[in-house]
């Protein structure tokens, strides 16, 4: 593994042993948004498709997306000879997401790998900077038909909208002028929800034109213990009704439905992460539930490691979740690493995210809560006034089993799910 400083640059060939480059980083202090630009000849962004970040993880030629290595709290995941021949630079850049300054930075990283093995790495601190709100981190560039990677570390007075700009484009909420061939325009929308408590309420558009559905996505990342059997979670979602009843949806036993009750549809069950790639399960929410229920309707997502995948910390996976709106996106991102419950292998549910949703609005929160040892009870809503409570003693749930085995485990339980 070869240390990097700042403008030492790096033949991949001869290093990379297959075809894809994972690029892993990390930060300590500040929270940093990672974005990766594909530039041409000119050194400009002249498609805004081949800018991979938060709300753009994955180029149209599946060269460029986001996945972040084990160990690592965010990076990318590169087969550069999918990319046309019009990208010939991909930069890495870090941007502020908020009020602080490059300065006070703790600490970061930036490390190249091939198939888990650590290649070269560049570290980065807040005393390398001074009042700058990004930064460009590294480049792959073409060079006598290969690619090499180049350690940048250049401080940008702007943050990401900013960086946007200098590479050519335009941030989606901006006005531009009339132009012939105007820039491609980037949505920069998010909001992250990192804490217990927080919450972030979204407007539901009305008439022609608003968004048809509302979609959650939970991720999660390989463990990297070697072992792919118990990279296995499962997206499970509980749905409190008006009148106190609760519905459960998961895949494949209870996929939902859109259009008809329960106005939620997962999508299909994943089997598990790998090294290279992230598993990320999705379900389709009803924009209209709160009309067809009659009433404020309360949605729990949890991810759930059954004991049948073997004994293994949740969060050692990393799960998180991304609701999205139209062109509006929050993110549950809690660090579920610092949770008490993180090393315990038999805590096998996690609660990811909670929501209330009106005729008018979503307001959603993180949770960071889990199950206790040992047990398997799924969440389970109550409604304390306008406001949800969470609880673990919802009845047990097991993926493919006999309904007979569930109503034994759940003898004592008087909660019931309706159909």
């Amino acid at each position: 593994m070869e240390n990097l400083i700042k403008g030492q640059r790096l033949a991949l060939s001869g290093l990379v042993t297959g075809n894809v480059v994972q690029l892993g980083l990390a930060s300590a202090g500040v929270a940093l948004d990672f974005a990766c630009f594909g530039l041409d000849a000119a050194g400009k962004l002249s498609d805004d498709r081949y800018m991979t970040f938060f709300n753009q993880p994955r180029t149209p030629c599946g060269g460029v997306e986001t996945a972040a290595p084990s160990g690592d709290a965010a990076g990318f995941s590169y087969q550069l000879d999918r990319l046309p021949a019009s990208i010939e630079r991909l930069v890495v850049t870090a941007a502020i997401d908020g009020d602080a300054t490059m300065a006070q930075l703790g600490s970061g990283h930036l490390r190249l790998l091939d198939g888990g093995r650590e290649l070269a790495r560049y570290t980065y601190a807040g005393a390398d900077f001074a009042q700058e709100k990004a930064v460009m981190l590294g480049e792959f560039y073409r060079k006598d038909g290969g690619w090499r990677f180049m350690a940048v570390g250049q401080g940008f007075n702007g943050g990401l909208d900013a960086l946007v700009a200098h590479f050519g484009g335009v941030v989606a909420q901006a006005v531009a002028e009339p132009e012939p061939a105007p820039p491609p325009k980037i949505s920069l929308s998010k909001i992250s929800l990192t804490k217990a408590g927080q919450t972030h309420k979204v407007s539901l558009e009305k008439g022609a034109g608003a968004p048809s559905k509302l979609t959650v996505k939970a991720s999660w990342v390989d463990n990297g213990d070697g072992d792919d059997d118990n990279d296995d979670l499962d997206l499970r979602v509980g749905i409190l009704l008006p009148n106190g009843q609760m519905r459960f949806i998961q895949a494949p036993d209870t996929p939902g439905n859109f259009g008809a009750m329960p106005f939620v549809r997962h999508l299909g069950d994943v089997a598990g992460a790998s090294g290279k790639e992230p598993a990320t399960e999705t379900v389709e929410v009803n924009p209209a539930l709160a009309q067809h229920y009659g009433g404020t309707v309360g949605l729990v997502f949890s991810v759930y490691s059954a004991v049948a995948n073997g004994a293994v910390s949740v969060a050692s996976m990393q799960p998180k979740m991304v609701m999205q709106y139209g062109e509006q996106i929050v993110e549950c991102a809690f660090d579920f690493r610092l949770s008490k419950a993180a090393d315990d292998d038999t805590v096998y549910t996690y609660v990811i995210g909670m929501a209330r949703i009106t005729p008018d609005s979503i307001i959603l929160e993180p949770s960071g809560k889990t199950s206790e040892p040992g047990s398997e009870a799924t969440p389970w809503l109550s409604w304390q006034g306008e406001n949800l409570q969470l609880a673990f003693n919802g009845p047990v749930v097991f993926k493919g089993e006999d309904k007979e085995d569930e109503d034994d485990c759940n003898a004592d339980n008087p909660r019931r799910y309706i159909a």
